[in-house]
């Protein structure tokens, strides 16, 4: 089903797609191909924060649900060299290139196509846009799954570039105004050190004796005032983390009174964020949205990547091929 999600402040007008199935409501829209609402029917709870219509979504920076590129996460500098030759893109975050630049995917209207169990975006992405090289074609579909979604990644590029996708969706499993009480448990024993601009540093460390150390259940808010330098950068949970495996496995769970979210990707590594900056912002429902109300698990490349010799998954992708990612978010009723 489409409606109107209202318009954007040039006139364009934004549609929202919805699509159900017996346990699972998700409601997508063309501007940013983000996803608005994830609805577990069984219990009735929308587990993500979004806006009753488009105007939520261009009165907040917190990228809400939205589709990221292209590049998610930040760029050092918003420099980096690829076939010898220097690319520079704008810095929109303490001197650095964050979520692909001033007006990344989350701000583009997308091409959408509505089938009985999915909705599958298309954007252009221009060569030179926010200033990447190589006209880039993206698809990403979003699915239904019995129990969640699918988020389907496809991309191309005529010339050689950057590519790394995410999805994100801040979670809260039972609507209220704070996630801290989250229990967590993340497939990792590695995570990424951070400078004090949230950049993530060439710096892997155990998570052991931690209080990123998420390899068994533990509330969110256990240790996330803990006098650690790494906590105090970025407010909380902005991190890096190094997940177990390949392919696509289970990054992460999260679980409060009534729902479990289990989340996959076969990206090699997930960020971590306890929705430190969110601006306490009225969404769905009259629901405010304050700092450390939902949780973020982002499936990534490393950040950075391409600038760390020694790293081995970039997310440089060849003029000609495609690469193909997937990100799932499936639901279980306790």
């Amino acid at each position: 089903m489409q409606t109107i999600f209202g318009k954007l402040n040039d006139g364009r007008e934004v549609t929202l797609y919805t699509i159900e199935n017996d346990h699972i409501m998700m409601k997508v829209m063309n501007y940013g191909a983000t996803l608005v609402s994830f609805i577990n029917k069984d219990t009735g709870i929308d587990v993500v924060e979004g806006f009753e219509s488009v105007t939520g979504y261009l009165n907040q920076t917190s990228y809400i649900g939205a589709s990221i590129g292209r590049t998610a996460n930040r760029i050092e500098k918003g420099k980096f060299t690829l076939n010898g030759k220097e690319y520079t893109l704008p810095l929109n975050n303490n001197g650095n290139c964050n979520h692909g630049g001033l007006e990344g995917f989350d701000k583009k209207i997308w091409n959408g196509v509505e089938e009985e169990d999915r909705v599958t975006f298309r954007y252009t992405s221009a060569d030179g846009e926010e200033g990447y090289p190589g006209n880039l074609f993206v698809k990403v579909t979003y699915a239904l799954l019995e129990d969640g979604i699918s988020i389907k990644t496809e991309a191309r590029s005529d010339a050689d570039t950057l590519f790394a996708y995410t999805n994100h969706s801040y979670f809260n499993l039972d609507e209220s105004e704070d996630a801290m009480n989250h229990e967590v448990k993340i497939h990792a024993e590695q995570y990424g050190l951070s400078d004090a601009n949230g950049l993530t540093l060439n710096k892997l460390v155990p998570v052991e004796n931690t209080p990123f150390d998420f390899r068994d259940f533990k509330k969110l808010s256990k240790d996330i005032n803990d006098e650690n330098e790494q906590l105090k950068f970025g407010k909380g949970y902005d991190h890096h983390y190094v997940i177990l495996g390949e392919g696509l496995r289970e990054m992460a769970i999260a679980r409060s009174e009534k729902l479990e979210l289990h989340a996959y990707s076969d990206y090699p590594g997930m960020h971590l964020y306890s929705a430190n900056w969110l601006e306490n912002k009225t969404g769905k429902k009259g629901h405010l949205y304050p700092e450390r109300s939902a949780v973020c698990f982002e499936a990534e490349y490393m950040p950075n990547a391409i600038n760390y010799p020694d790293v081995e998954q970039k997310p440089v992708l060849r003029a000609g091929d495609i690469q193909k990612h997937e990100i799932q978010y499936r639901l279980k009723v306790k």
